[in-house]
């Protein structure tokens, strides 16, 4: 465990002395500070991950330097120290950004030394899920994470949970929904992206082939290996094998990568030399492997070997709101992309792409739309740009002409609003996103219930 780091605020010079005396005998390094003021003029160089904090000192308030420390680390994490009785000043404190308190004068030291270290503890897992955010969004900057449903935002927790770990990883969605996406986004936000991301699509080799691809061979193991070549599992050694269509895999291959999954070692074609790997396995299906297993077409102790982490991506049409985001970035990235100066889509246009049922799903929508760009000849996506699609439901929509996709936006969650009688709960469902979110967009669009 790293060294607790505390910065030390109080006036009182013979509390501060004693509780920086007992943290500096239990390992900690502390710093201390006799004001508001000071503890500011400290911490630009001192920079702790928590920082124990009397409320009541002269001049500036524990609350006030709880507000001034956050501004300068927002992830500080904050320990109080307040009056004994004080309820509504601790209070105010756990408003202002505070994560625990003790009252005054303390008592229990051990009980301090244990808050301290859960106040750290918290500070690196807020810290090491921000730098998780961050890295998959420089990975992946345009599209493939968007959304506000609550579909899509498991999956964008599930990856910067699993990411860290060295966990086997199954994704499972229809064709389209970005299954590889999920895949490289794991590798890409884990320790191991300095090394390779191996991928291999095992419905597109025959058997024989297949197990040539995945465990390499040696020189003359079969007619026209003129040399050794090292498999997809060598290759990605140190890194992450991504094995995309896995419920397409013979029964015979399922029993050899069963036995490198439990061994993690393998045997190229015509060796009998084990060699010993560490590589990951992220894998993924369009199949329903349960099935497949009850139909005995996929081995059971395969799939329960390889579904340690599950990550369920929904289709687009489950997506709610999400649909108009991935467009408007879509088009975006498209458009960037071939110089051009494409604000959005009409409202025909969007009436079309709303109504669809997206079989295709994200892939789909991404491919209809830079086609739709390349046609494009005016400022807006029209319906006429729109090819290859039809209307699949009734749904009306707005009038003809040219709209913003925030005018689009207030119209679908005024629509969906009054269709089930302003139930906020029901319609954040059925739009795909957080009631929090559609209670700011009511305000936001200044809508009201009649």
């Amino acid at each position: 465990m790293s060294v607790l780091k505390v910065l030390l605020v109080d006036d009182e010079a013979p509390q501060r002395d004693l509780l920086a005396g007992y943290l500096g005998k239990k390992g900690a390094q502390v710093r201390q500070a006799s004001s508001g003021a000071e503890a500011l003029s400290l911490y630009r160089d001192w920079f702790s991950p928590v920082a124990l904090i009397d409320m009541k000192m002269p001049g500036m308030t524990g609350l006030e330097l709880i507000i001034a420390l956050r501004d300068i680390n927002p992830y500080i994490q904050i320990v109080m120290l307040t009056a004994f009785g004080s309820v509504e000043t601790a209070v105010s404190a756990m408003k202002a950004g505070a994560c625990d308190y003790l009252t005054k004068p303390v008592q229990d030291l051990d009980e301090l030394l244990l808050k301290l270290e859960r106040a750290a503890e918290q500070h690196r897992l807020i810290v090491d899920n921000a730098a998780l955010e961050s890295r998959l969004k420089d990975a992946f900057p345009f599209t493939d994470f968007i959304g506000e449903s609550s579909t899509i935002r498991k999956v964008r927790d599930l990856i910067s949970t699993v990411a860290p770990t060295d966990a086997t990883v199954l994704i499972t969605g229809q064709s389209g929904t970005g299954k590889e996406v999920v895949a490289r986004a794991i590798h890409a936000v884990s320790s191991r992206a300095i090394n390779r991301l191996v991928t291999i699509n095992c419905a597109a080799f025959p058997e024989n082939l297949l197990e040539s691809e995945l465990f390499g061979f040696e020189k003359g193991a079969f007619t026209g290996a003129d040399k050794a070549k090292p498999g997809r599992f060598e290759l990605a050694d140190g890194g992450t094998l991504f094995l995309d269509e896995i419920g397409e895999m013979p029964l015979t291959m399922q029993v050899k990568l069963l036995r490198v999954l439990e061994d993690r070692k393998i045997e190229r074609l015509g060796s009998v030399t084990q060699i010993s790997l560490n590589t990951r396995i992220v894998a993924a299906t369009n199949r329903n492997l349960e099935e497949a297993v009850a139909a005995k077409r996929f081995r059971e102790d395969l799939y329960y070997r390889l579904n340690v982490v599950r990550i369920a991506l929904p289709p687009l049409k489950d997506r709610g709101g999400d649909m108009l985001l991935l467009a408007e970035a879509f088009i975006r990235k498209h458009a960037s992309k071939m110089g051009r100066r494409i604000t959005g889509l009409t409202s025909d246009a969007a009436r079309l792409l709303t109504s669809y049922n997206w079989p295709g799903n994200v892939r789909e929508l991404d491919n209809i739309l830079e086609r739709a760009v390349i046609l494009c000849r005016g400022s807006s996506i029209g319906a006429e740009e729109i090819q290859g699609i039809g209307i699949s439901s009734s749904n009306e929509f707005s009038p003809s002409g040219q709209l913003t996709l925030a005018e689009l936006e207030k119209q679908s969650i005024r629509a969906c609003l009054e269709a089930n009688d302003w139930n906020m709960a029901l319609s954040a469902d059925k739009l795909g996103i957080h009631r929090n979110t559609l209670r700011l967009k009511i305000k936001e669009y200044g809508l009201s219930q009649n």
